[in-house]
């Protein structure tokens, strides 16, 4: 192993050049099937190249081996050939998400009384640290007469102050649900003439992502370590009384689109402007590392089996920060919940760097 150079990146980690011999089950993983995610990528490239990031792997030089992977014959000889294995020198943390399937309505119905809301016209996109008076870290406002100002945070918007502006696009049974539908992004909903109906983010108050597990923690009604999404969800159905406050402490809230389900086998859009492949797309900080990157990961499962396999760069969320933080996409439905919700490991990351780049 060779230590590569990070000169001027502060305090990112150091990035160590390995090959994949030094990969554990890399000669065993289907390599056909994340070249096959990868090659999804080379359909955005027109309208979503790759970007220069923070750890520096060049965007031409990935744009390159996207349109080379299109015509790719044997998988494995593909990414060994154009791309160079790099351990981030750091502990990895992997979790999980997942798209929840679950009952909706696209118009307010007796059961169907809980909303997700699209976009408010009022809501701006705005440059972190620009708008005078507001957090430096938001990257939406308020637009009102006269200022930009922060947007209605969840606790606001739970006891109405988006009622009244027709903003609902979909509408649920249940706020626990929809909830967990803003903490993953994106839902498919069953609707009651036996259609489905797919939500997917559009954008958000702008207010910082806060772990209700942490939350619970800290008041003592989960123990440390046992804030899983189904320990969470328990909680929150077992207290009613006090699920609002509880879920108000995450101010942050997410506004959606309807997105067509154009091949049930796929995820959602995702941030890289293309859908979800199931354990194979993995989101990342996207301050750091460009969309469409390779990313070996080395964790264990919720049963304690190895995942030790070859993901893309897809996608990213705001719990999702550091050069090897990893949240792994397990697909649709209760069982890949089921999975997501309980993952929660430590391992290695190590992303592949397009050869000819230094990494």
């Amino acid at each position: 192993m060779s230590t590569a150079a990070r000169g001027g990146l502060g305090a990112h980690p150091a990035l160590t050049t390995i090959g994949f011999d030094d990969l554990p089950g890399w000669a065993d993983d289907d390599h056909r099937a994340a070249l096959a995610a990868f090659r999804r990528g080379a359909g955005v490239l027109a309208d979503h190249p790759p970007k220069q990031r923070a750890l520096g792997v060049d965007p031409e030089a990935l744009r390159i081996a996207l349109k080379a992977g299109v015509d790719a014959g044997n998988a494995r000889a593909f990414f060994e050939r154009s791309f160079t294995p790099v351990l981030v020198e750091e502990p990895a943390h992997y979790t999980g998400y997942y798209e929840p399937e679950v009952a909706g309505s696209r118009m307010r119905a007796p059961g169907y009384t809980v909303p997700l809301h699209g976009v408010p016209d009022d809501l701006v996109e705005v440059t972190p640290g620009t708008v005078p008076g507001l957090d430096p870290e938001f990257r939406f406002a308020r637009m009102t007469s006269t200022c930009l100002d922060a947007y209605h945070d969840r606790g606001a918007i739970q006891t109405g102050a988006l009622d009244g502006r027709g903003l609902e696009i979909a509408w649920l049974a249940d706020p626990v649900d929809a909830f967990f539908i803003h903490i993953q992004g994106a839902a498919r909903l069953r609707l009651p003439d036996g259609g489905t109906m797919r939500v997917t983010y559009a954008a958000k108050s702008g207010h910082p992502y806060t772990p209700i597990g942490r939350v619970l923690i800290d008041r003592g009604e989960l123990p440390p370590g046992g804030a899983t999404m189904q320990t969470i969800r328990a909680w929150l159905q077992d207290n009613p009384h006090e699920r609002d406050a509880v879920l108000a402490a995450n101010r942050s809230y997410i506004f959606f689109r309807e997105a067509p389900v154009t091949a049930p086998e796929l995820g959602p859009i995702a941030a890289a402007k293309l859908p979800l492949t199931a354990g194979r797309s993995l989101a990342v900080d996207r301050t750091l590392w460009s969309f469409h990157l390779p990313v070996w990961i080395e964790t264990t499962l919720p049963d304690g089996a190895p995942l030790n396999r070859l993901m893309v760069a897809q996608d990213t969320g705001s719990a999702i920060v550091g050069a090897a933080r990893g949240d792994v996409f397990f697909g649709s439905g209760d069982a890949a919940g089921e999975i997501a919700g309980r993952t929660n490991a430590r391992g290695r990351f190590v992303v592949l760097v397009p050869k000819g780049v230094s990494a």
